[in-house]
């Protein structure tokens, strides 16, 4: 990620593009049976998106309140701190994409 990153002149996004990446790829290790996904990344006008699509339809839901003290449902939460822009969308043929945005300064 870091060599793609540093070729579209967009290192400075680098933090944030690894931590929301592992967050996604965290939630298909814990929520998709077989641990598939695909792993999509973009060069967009106004910075970069990733995209992280797997079989399972259900949409990722984001913690309404966390308690201290809960190991689990922050994965969201960090990637609306650290992304731009995100969502969830089904996808036809079943299944869902994840993804986000983190835009240049």
């Amino acid at each position: 990620m870091r060599s793609l990153l540093d070729e579209w002149e967009l290192l400075e996004l680098c933090d944030a593009a690894e931590l929301g990446v592992s967050e996604l790829i965290t939630n298909v290790v814990r929520h998709v049976p077989d641990r598939r996904c695909t792993v999509l990344m973009l060069r967009v006008a106004a910075g970069m998106r990733v995209e992280v699509s797997d079989g399972v339809p259900e949409l990722p839901l984001m913690a309404a309140e966390l308690s201290m003290d809960a190991e689990g449902a922050r994965g969201l939460v960090l990637l609306d701190a650290v992304a731009d822009k995100w969502g969830a969308e089904r996808v036809s043929g079943g299944g869902k994409r994840v993804w986000f945005e983190c835009w240049r300064r």
